[in-house]
Order: C-alpha cells, then structure tokens, then sequence
C-alpha cells in the first residue's frame, strides 16, 4: 500500500511539474513569441523564434502596436548559444521592419551562432527584416511572401550639413555589406535594387515576391515551414555527424 501511495505522489509531482513547464511555455510564446520545438521524430531540441511587427529599439512603441523587442531577443539568443542541450534555431519573420541598429544586433546575433539556423519568412520580410532573413545558414520565403529593400529613411528633424549625409551613407553601406555577405547576391546589385525607381511611386526601393526573392539570389528556396524544419534537421544531423568524425 505504501509503495502503491508514494507512486501515485511521484505521478502527481511529475504531472504538475508537467503543466507548470507548458504553461511557462505558454507564457513565453505569448511575451516574447518564443518556444522550444523538442517533439519531433529524431528528438532534435529546436528554439522557435519569431519576428513579428516591427522590430523595437531603444524606444518603445505604441502599447497597440505588434513589435518585436531586440532587449528581449539578444539575451535569449546568448543564453541558446551557452546552451549545449539545444541543437538548432528556427526564426520565423513577417515584419515590416524598424529599428535599424537593433535589427542588425539581431542579424549578427544569428549569424554568429555555431548551431544550425534557419529562417522562414511568411507575410513579409521588409527593410531591417532583410538582414534578418538572410542572417541564418539557409533561408526560405513562401509562395506569396514579400522582401522589399529601400534606402534608410530619415525620420524627425535632419539638420542638412554633409556629416548628416555621410552617417546615413554609412548606414546603408552596413546594411548592403550584411546582405551581400550573407546572400547569394553581390553589393553593387543590392544597392541597385535598393535604389530602383520604378517601382515604388513614393520611394525609393524593390519589392521581391516570392521566387523573385529566391531568382535574385536574396533567398535560398522557396517553401513552408514542412521545407524549413527538413532542412533544419539535416544541418542539425550533418553537425551531430561531423562533431563525432
């Protein structure tokens, strides 16, 4: 009976231990739009990322507004790199973009992680979310997904002194040597189409849909999130290969 008894209290421990971890879970998905994927066939421990809305610098934005938090991300982001258990990142985006230093943080956060990554980009990958999609091992975009690439906006007062011209032109140059790095695409066509005029009536810029992003070389394949966790298996697979050669 006893034995019986002391059972009964180890699966109830273990259950409300259970509900607490999912609830924690929950918890984690609904603040910061993360949550770790550990349920699949060859047991692979995969941390979902999700860049939603627009991406938060040092300001914060309206409290209505869907925004993606770079002080929230970048510490997850180390704490997965300290982690040993964890195999892989899957980053999903559909984002209009925003904080330009704060975007590229993240994108060079990614990009420098040693376990595999990979991006999905569904509704839309805009401005800074171009360095982001192009940050991991290998990226993917939905049929009907969209990138567009456009000069840096200034936004507020501008004082008009030449130094004010040269800081933006430096920032860009950032963005276009992160994208080219990273992409299968080369500088000087980046800036072209970052530059283009004939596509947007009120700015400067491109829009890429879908193929057209994979055509340019910006993207890697088109396809879900079926084609992304494949794909994010296998890295995870040929690295767990490699480390015991």
């Amino acid at each position: 009976m006893e034995d019986g008894h002391v059972k009964k209290t180890d699966n109830n421990e273990r259950k409300k231990e259970e509900r607490e971890l999912e609830q924690k879970e929950d918890e984690k998905l609904e603040e910061y739009g993360q949550l770790t994927l550990e349920s699949n066939q060859g047991r692979r421990k995969i941390h979902l990322l999700s860049v939603i809305g627009e991406v938060e610098g040092h300001e914060n934005l309206s409290g209505n507004a869907k925004t993606t938090k770079y002080d929230h991300v970048l510490p997850k982001l180390a704490a997965l790199e300290d982690d040993d258990s964890m195999d892989g990142l899957l980053v999903l985006l559909n984002t209009s973009g925003g904080d330009v230093d704060a975007g590229l943080a993240i994108a060079e956060m990614i990009a420098s992680l040693t376990m595999p990554t990979v991006s999905l980009v569904l509704g839309g990958s805009h401005s800074i979310g171009v360095p982001l999609a192009v940050s991991t091992d290998y990226s993917f975009i939905v049929p009907t997904g969209t990138m567009m690439i456009h000069p840096v906006r200034m936004t507020g007062m501008v004082i008009g002194a030449s130094q004010t011209y040269e800081y933006f032109n430096m920032i860009q140059d950032r963005i276009l040597s992160f994208i080219s790095v990273h992409s299968q695409m080369e500088y000087d066509q980046v800036k072209a189409l970052m530059h283009n005029t004939k596509m947007l009536t009120r700015d400067l810029g491109t829009v890429l849909v879908g193929g057209q992003a994979v055509k340019e070389g910006l993207i890697d394949e088109v396809g879900g999130i079926r084609e992304a966790l494949h794909k994010l298996y296998a890295l995870i697979d040929e690295q767990k290969i490699s480390a015991t050669l």
